[in-house]
């Protein structure tokens, strides 16, 4: 069983940037694809940028692309999300997932969540 948590979530004025990290422990991330999620009030969890498990391909929803980049370090067991040019739109929940098998973009195991407040 793979263990996330997430951290580097606060409170950030409009323009500002912010980098959330996502440490895995039980086991190697380094084959295993990866996704940063969000999750505002009343609204459903939406995929905002995921990694391949070599870390060669990226993808991102159209709200953040430009805005947001996805990157590992799969000698430290961590991913990362640096958000820059904060909107106030970009308040939510934020949570990193990953999948039971390699390979494959599926995610099985979710962090706890890190709260981004973007105050306009």
């Amino acid at each position: 069983q793979v263990q996330l948590v997430e951290s580097g979530g606060g409170l950030v004025q409009a323009g500002g940037s912010l980098r959330l990290s996502c440490a895995a422990s039980g086991r190697t991330l380094s084959s295993y694809a990866m996704g940063w999620f969000r999750q505002a009030p009343g609204k459903e969890r939406d995929l905002v940028a995921r990694i391949s498990w070599t870390g060669s391909s990226t993808s991102y929803a159209d709200s953040v692309k430009g805005r947001f980049t996805i990157s590992r370090d799969n000698a430290k067991n961590t991913v990362y999300l640096q958000m820059n040019s904060l909107k106030a739109e970009d308040t939510a929940v934020y949570y990193c997932a990953t999948s039971k098998y390699p390979g494959v973009y599926r995610y099985d195991y979710w962090g706890q969540g890190t709260q981004v407040t973007v105050s306009s």
